[in-house]
């Protein structure tokens, strides 16, 4: 099967770099569900009851070019192609994924007369404020990385897709989906806790995934609300405090005011960005982020950035 070549819009094109978002999206190297191979971005997508694997490059300065290859799911098989519907979910899931419909303006400007943040936007100019795609994926995501370091919480992640996640092998490469909501549900916490998932995490993460099961928890429905709304909901889930709710509200639900002000990444960006002795007490980072507002999310996000290699 030969591939399907679409092209997705970028918005605020002159404040939009790919490379800075490929360098964000390198950070790990326990990353399985997305590879970066000769600067072309790859990952498996679930479209059309099948499964293609997308590939993302650079375009012209107006759109990013994906190629998409249905790919058969039992060896022998003949994959279709997309339909027209299928490939219009693939766009908007790059640019969800991207965050290419978003105005950097603003927050440039604004983060021009800001000290915390100012040369942050010529640093890292047209970094994009990359996402999760799917909701059950970013909930899964916060709650693995609850009170942990990040190379711990990308080796939980790690086993859970490559034990309960679908895998496929592709041109000689190994390609991974995310485990699906029902396969998780159908689990025990002592299904987990041998992959060095605590007991509460183990659960949460089953409760989570039969809420969404049972419809009781629903993208359809996280889009419909508005930030206080939808950061209430998540709250009221087992396991989702503050921060996580913040963070799925920042990454999936892209809410431009979603702050996870507990978060120690942050906290270590700020004190190293300051050059505080100790990091920020709890009135000092109210007061340094109280003004940024609508910018929170996109403030966080390149303040973070500054705790990656260059």
């Amino acid at each position: 099967m030969k591939c399907q070549e679409i092209f997705v819009a970028i918005n605020n094109p002159e404040n939009f770099s790919f490379q800075e978002c490929l360098r964000f999206l390198g950070r790990s190297d326990k990353e399985i569900l997305h590879f970066i191979r000769e600067d072309r971005l790859q990952r498996l997508v679930a479209v059309d009851d099948g499964i293609a694997l997308i590939t993302v490059s650079a375009g012209d300065r107006q759109q990013l070019r994906v190629e998409v290859l249905p790919v058969a799911l039992t060896p022998g098989d003949e994959p279709g192609q997309i339909s027209e519907e299928g490939l219009q979910y693939i766009r908007r899931y790059v640019s969800h994924w991207l965050d290419l419909d978003a105005n950097l303006e603003s927050f440039y400007k604004f983060a021009a007369k800001n000290p915390l943040l100012k040369g942050l936007p010529e640093q890292y100019k047209g970094l994009r404020l990359v996402g999760i795609p799917e909701l059950f994926e970013a909930i899964c995501w916060t709650i693995i990385g609850q009170q942990i370091n990040l190379a711990f919480a990308y080796t939980l992640r790690q086993r859970l897709i490559t034990e309960f996640g679908y895998s496929l092998d592709v041109a000689g490469n190994t390609y991974h989906l995310f485990p699906q909501p029902e396969v998780i549900a159908a689990l025990t916490p002592e299904m987990l806790t041998p992959l060095q998932f605590s007991r509460s995490k183990a659960a949460y993460l089953i409760y989570v995934a039969n809420a969404m099961v049972k419809g009781e928890l629903s993208a359809a429905a996280l889009l419909q609300q508005d930030y206080a709304a939808a950061r209430e909901s998540l709250i009221a889930l087992k396991g989702i405090g503050n921060w996580s709710a913040n963070y799925i509200l920042m990454k999936y639900r892209r809410f431009p005011e979603a702050l996870p002000l507990e978060d120690a990444g942050l906290h270590n960006a700020i004190r190293f960005r300051l050059q505080l002795p100790a990091k920020p007490t709890p009135a000092q980072l109210q007061e340094l982020t109280g003004v940024w507002k609508e910018h929170a999310a996109y403030a966080t996000f390149y303040l973070w950035r500054t705790l990656l290699p260059q």
